[in-house]
């Protein structure tokens, strides 16, 4: 049985597909027509999950759609009756409406089905159920508290949970128009990056910072003891009816969030250009001091609402591997599950199993804790490509064909362990925002001067902007002061303090580190990479950032050629092939 997973006309959309409740494919959109964090019908994205599934959308049993236009509607009347002289806004909700409402349409005429046929098999699901089932429905929990916070979905923010015996039950939600998800975002504006998803570069200024700014924090946003809170409604733009973010034609354009009741609370908005100062990394410091404050008070009465240590944490919010890392010492969560994807292009997962699990009663097969469910390409695929994009005149560019993966691991260890910068494309891409050892650039962690290399030279970056570093299953307890698996990248921890010195490149400002934790099981040649790393410096880390530059992670051997050509790195990995350039001397 097949069942098709859908964000659409929403940021990051994507696709996925399930046979008899396991996962096939999961997709996002921006991966294949290069746009980051694209909005909107994501027929790319179905078309490689059918064609990875071997199936045409008539042998789809159900779609599901991680959104209900439908859902919340007396809340909404209330607030356009409220609301009545911002026809833009009415305008613009009931367009969208349309457009979600109207998806068979969309998809009978891109794939040529018919549309009574597609009108019977589609599912519409609240934006936070989704969120719930792509969590809970994987972990492998039987009984879990689940909450998923993000800025908004049909018409919700936040919402906790129960999940028992394959059923998720609603306990509490937190509707427009208070978000954590909009406060950190019209921070995030107001610090002066203003695209959509710079939240975590804030994330990563705030170390640098003090937070000595609380109060103004707790203005914006109070919690109520009871798993809820309020914003401020003078300091946020979204509440007059009147903001109108962009979901047209690529990736999502918001305007300023901030009202100019902020800038009174927390001063001037940092102009385009303007240098960050540490007044900016001081407000930074606490809004990610107040953010972790409501979070902790939410989990708390989560955890005395399900009375179970096991926790599935989902959407937008999620995203946050700071506060994620400090779970452990804010709550008595004991087991943490935090999907690949937890963001609305997660929802897609989500949808299909909402419906897999609860509307037809079935079991979803638990997630093997590996994120690599994208698009792959043989080493066949990739020789072909690079005969006719290379030639056999490769100029600057030496090619050597490696048949024994262990003895490619070692050389490409000893190239990491000599300074040098790798491309790393293996295998299928990973699920999520972030490359975890299939489309990753690699480097030594060991090295002073590797941050400011790959942030000026490859990635061309904010300089404050840390990079993570991928470690051994069996090396976290050495390095680190928590000895946690984290396979997705979504927890930040200290690093220990005696071995913070010996790894520059990978220990942030405040001692701390993105940890990704990597078993052999679950991939085993970048295990062996690294394991192989570590028989040449002792050392069982390398450091891991997404292969791109500026745009979406690379998905096909073509970009990431592209990609090595135009950058400063050393050395491409692609399957068994590895391009490297010639040494100038």
């Amino acid at each position: 049985m097949l069942t098709l997973g859908i964000n659409a006309y929403h940021g990051d959309s994507a696709a996925a597909i399930l046979r008899d409740g396991k996962i096939v494919m999961a997709v996002e959109e921006e991966r294949f027509n290069r746009t980051k964090h694209w909005a909107g019908f994501p027929k790319l994205a179905i078309e490689a999950c059918l064609k990875h599934a071997g199936a045409k959308l008539e042998d789809v049993e159900y779609i599901a759609v991680n959104r209900n236009p439908n859902a919340q509607m007396l809340r909404k009347a209330m607030f356009v009756m409220g609301n009545l002289s911002s026809w833009r806004f009415i305008a613009d909700r009931l367009a969208n409406r349309g457009k979600v409402l109207g998806l068979e349409e969309q998809l009978a005429e891109a794939f040529g089905v018919d549309l009574e046929t597609l009108k019977g098999k589609m599912q519409r699901v609240e934006h936070h159920l989704a969120h719930c089932a792509s969590a809970y429905h994987f972990s492998g929990y039987k009984n879990a508290a689940v909450l998923s916070v993000d800025a908004f979905g049909d018409w919700t923010s936040t919402m906790l949970a129960h999940g028992r015996d394959g059923k998720i039950e609603d306990l509490k939600r937190v509707f427009f128009p208070h978000s954590l998800g909009v406060v950190y975002s019209a921070v995030t504006q107001l610090l002066g990056f203003p695209h959509y998803g710079d939240e975590y570069k804030v994330m990563g200024l705030a170390p640098y910072g003090t937070p000595n700014v609380m109060e103004p924090m707790r203005e914006l946003v109070s919690d109520d003891g009871d798993g809820g809170f309020h914003i401020n409604e003078s300091c946020f733009m979204h509440v007059s009816g009147k903001w109108q973010p962009d979901w047209e034609g690529g990736s999502p354009t918001l305007p300023d969030l901030f009202s100019p009741k902020m800038e009174e609370l927390l001063g001037p908005a940092r102009k385009k250009g303007e240098e960050l100062t540490q007044r900016h990394m001081d407000i930074a410091a606490s809004l990610q001091a107040r953010y972790e404050e409501v979070f902790a008070s939410i989990l708390n009465v989560l955890h005395k609402r399900t009375g179970t240590t096991d926790l599935c944490l989902v959407g937008g919010c999620s995203m946050n591997s700071v506060a994620n890392g400090k779970i452990l010492e804010l709550s008595p969560f004991r087991e943490i599950y935090v999907p690949p994807q937890p963001g609305d292009a997660g929802g897609a997962i989500g949808a299909a199993a909402h419906v897999y699990a609860e509307v037809l009663g079935k079991q979803c097969e638990t997630n093997p804790r590996h994120a690599f469910l994208g698009p792959g390409y043989d080493d066949d695929y990739i020789a072909k490509m690079l005969a006719e994009k290379m030639g056999s005149d490769n100029g600057e560019i030496v090619h050597e064909v490696y048949d024994d993966d262990a003895a490619m691991c070692r050389a490409i260890a000893e190239e990491i362990s000599q300074g040098k910068v790798i491309g790393w494309f293996q295998g299928r891409m990973e699920w999520g925002p972030r490359a975890l050892g299939n489309r990753s650039i690699l480097a030594d962690p060991r090295r002073a001067d590797m941050k400011d290399i790959l942030n000026l030279k490859i990635k061309r970056r904010e300089s404050f902007r840390p990079f993570a570093p991928s470690v051994l299953r069996s090396g976290v307890d050495e390095y680190f002061e928590t000895d946690y698996e984290v396979p997705f990248m979504s927890m930040v921890f200290q690093i220990r303090e005696e071995k913070r010195e010996g790894l520059p490149a990978v220990t942030h400002v405040n001692g701390s580190g993105r940890l990704q934790s990597v078993d052999q099981e679950d991939n085993p040649l970048y295990w062996k990479l690294i394991d192989s790393f570590r028989e040449i410096t002792g050392v069982p880390m390398i450091l891991n950032t997404s292969f791109n530059e500026n745009e979406p992670i690379v998905c096909r051997p073509e970009e990431a050629l592209d990609c090595f050509l135009r950058t400063k790195m050393d050395t491409l990995a692609l399957g068994c092939h590895v391009l490297r350039r010639k040494d100038e001397s």
